[in-house]
């Protein structure tokens, strides 16, 4: 969309809690294909029902992590790849497409997906499909311990998409749209990286142990908000079943943070749509124009960390150029990291 277009002062936004069912236990891709689309079909019929209580001011729906699929336990990366990742223009986001077409929403969520430059590998994807039924924004997770990243081929990757394609940012009639999953909310700089190419609603697909306590992840939605003076909507999965994992372990919590860090709307455990509320979007863009103490974004000063961060080399990039790496290359290279860290110094 161009940058140029008039924009809603205000909307319904919904981070939707919904049960994620795994395709662990499927033998191969057809199963586990059958399980993804089976739950399209079940996500169109919550989120028309949402919508219609709600209100069709709704325009923009967030959906949990790896909702399609679940995660990894066990496989390798290239029996995941196979059996559970999908194609950047395969039938998944087409059918998903025609969801946001039919409600003329805003869709986003989040899958394990194949790209034709990185054969054998797959990366965690976060995705936000138009009311057209277009991918509007593709953006990868850079932080992971067990999946590979773009920053693990990084030159490669930059070479195929360019820095702007690492920090995609989608401008659209609902606000300048971004995202990041699930613990990358605890990484400030990428949400930072995002900011400063005018991000303005932050989506945060995620899949996280819900506590009545503040958890770190809580506390990182909240900063990421104020500091960045953005919206965050954060969609959990409401438990994950056919899994090894007791169902109930990731469940809950899913929530919508203002730019002031105030919580708008939050729910409990289960599948629910009760995480839904007024995005105002002319009100934090006035904030962001109005000078004073407040206004934390026009009051930074980048300069003064640039030097900092392009001295220190902590985990390094490049690292599964070779395809068929094992899983265990994730811990080692974490350990390798540390003993680095410790023979210089940085920690004991």
């Amino acid at each position: 969309m161009t940058a140029n277009q008039s924009h809603l002062p205000s909307f319904r936004a919904l981070a939707l809690q919904v049960t994620c069912h795994a395709v662990n236990q499927a033998s191969h891709r057809t199963t586990a294909q059958l399980i993804m689309h089976n739950t399209i079909r079940r996500l169109e019929q919550q989120i028309a029902a949402s919508i219609a209580f709600i209100g069709f001011d709704c325009r923009l729906v967030v959906l949990p992590e790896y909702f399609l699929t679940g995660f990894p336990m066990g496989e390798s990366i290239t029996a995941w790849a196979e059996k559970a990742s999908i194609e950047m223009d395969g039938a998944e986001y087409t059918a998903l497409g025609e969801i946001a077409q039919k409600h003329k929403i805003f869709l986003a969520g989040n899958a394990y997906e194949l790209d034709p430059h990185f054969p054998g590998l797959y990366f965690q994807t976060c995705f936000i499909l138009d009311p057209s039924g277009k991918i509007i924004l593709r953006y990868r997770r850079l932080n992971s311990l067990f999946a590979p990243t773009p920053h693990d081929v990084w030159d490669k990757y930059l070479d195929c998409y360019g820095l702007e394609g690492v920090f995609p940012v989608a401008k659209t009639e609902i606000g300048n749209l971004a995202a990041v999953a699930s613990e990358e909310i605890l990484y400030p700089e990428v949400a930072r990286c995002l900011t400063m190419r005018g991000a303005e609603i932050l989506i945060h697909p995620t899949s996280e142990v819900y506590s009545k306590n503040p958890t770190p992840k809580d506390a990182a939605k909240i900063c990421r908000a104020v500091e960045n003076m953005m919206y965050v909507v954060s969609a959990n999965t409401a438990g994950i079943v056919n899994s090894a994992i007791p169902s109930g372990s990731v469940d809950g919590g899913s929530k919508i943070i203002d730019h002031r860090g105030i919580v708008l709307a939050e729910t409990g455990a289960g599948e629910s749509m009760a995480a839904f509320a007024e995005i105002n979007l002319a009100g934090l863009r006035s904030d962001r124009i109005r000078p004073g103490l407040n206004n934390l974004l026009s009051r930074q000063r980048f300069e003064l960390y640039a030097d900092s961060y392009s001295q220190s080399h902590f985990y390094p990039p490049n690292t599964m150029l070779t395809p068929n790496i094992d899983r265990k290359h994730f811990i080692q290279t974490q350990q390798t990291t540390i003993e680095r860290l410790v023979k210089l110094g940085i920690i004991s």
